[in-house]
């Protein structure tokens, strides 16, 4: 079955960085678009980021743009989000999830992102 694990989340300070990893099993990975997408309290769902299957296309929500990075390793079935200069408003739980965007049939617990001084 398809299984997708973040993992990375955690606390940081304003202007630090934090790097998010999803492990993906139960699928070719290599041949699904991933994205990643995340949900603060009180709020809905929200597309972050996605890359294309081989890689050669990434896309960023405004708000994160020139901070965050996707990037992905298909020999090793995992997609990262590296996240630079976080922000307070950065604070969510980050999900992956498999597609380009909303909704998704298939994506991870969570891990939650907290940006707090």
């Amino acid at each position: 079955q398809v299984q997708l694990v973040e993992s990375g989340g955690g606390l940081a300070q304003p202007g630090g960085s934090l790097r998010l990893s999803c492990a993906a099993s139960g699928f070719i990975f290599s041949s699904y678009h991933m994205s990643w997408a995340r949900q603060a309290p009180g709020k809905g769902l929200e597309w972050v980021s996605n890359i294309y299957s081989d890689g050669s296309v990434t896309r960023y929500t405004d708000s994160v743009k020139g901070r965050f990075t996707i990037s992905r390793d298909n020999a090793k079935n995992t997609l990262y989000l590296q996240m630079n200069s976080l922000k307070p408003e950065d604070t969510a739980v980050y999900y992956c999830a498999r597609g380009i965007s909303p909704p998704y049939r298939y994506r991870g617990q969570g891990t939650q992102v907290t940006v707090s001084s």
